[in-house]
């Protein structure tokens, strides 16, 4: 690939969206392993527990990414002006 093409691609909405909501999703579920495995184990908690905190972990992780990725967007538009 030439320059321009990886100049497009990186200036792709979609393309940029992907890639930052995939180093998002590195680092937060990174941090979820690390909580579920301390409850688990530590904090001895029944696998209910542990089940439950992930799928509300699925569920806020998909909100704060949200509010991220707004937020993102947002700045961007005062910063063009």
């Amino acid at each position: 690939m030439t320059e321009s093409k990886f100049k497009q691609l990186f200036e792709n909405p979609v393309f940029r969206g992907f890639v930052a909501f995939s180093i998002f999703r590195a680092f937060y579920g990174a941090g979820i392993l690390v909580a579920t495995y301390f409850l688990s184990t530590s904090a001895e908690a029944p696998w209910p527990v542990s089940v439950g905190f992930l799928l509300i972990s699925m569920i806020f992780s998909r909100w704060l990414f949200k509010k991220i990725k707004t937020r993102n967007q947002t700045e961007e538009e005062i910063y063009s002006d």
